[in-house]
């Protein structure tokens, strides 16, 4: 009979009991951190409008992808570090 009268006792102590747990939001991995790669130069002095126009093509096109990439990223991270510093 007191086995009866312990056992809720022990079973209802497990439900008030807590457990300090302290999140922590994960840093960013280094390869997402990766710098832009260097944008390119005119080769040779006597450089024509062609090379001279694919070149700043090819820059154009290196910059602004690098740039939507990392912005994209820095706001997806601050937007998600935001709301999990809120929830805290």
């Amino acid at each position: 009979m007191k086995y009866l009268i312990i056992l809720p006792v022990l079973l209802l102590s497990g439900c008030f009991t807590t457990v300090p747990v302290v999140a922590k939001f994960p840093n960013v991995p280094a390869v997402l951190r990766e710098k832009c790669p260097p944008l390119n130069k005119l080769e040779g002095e006597p450089a024509s409008i062609v090379d001279l126009n694919n070149v700043v093509i090819e820059n154009y096109t290196l910059y602004h992808e690098c740039s939507m990439r990392l912005d994209a990223w820095n706001t997806w991270y601050d937007t998600q570090k935001k709301i999990f510093d809120e929830v805290k």
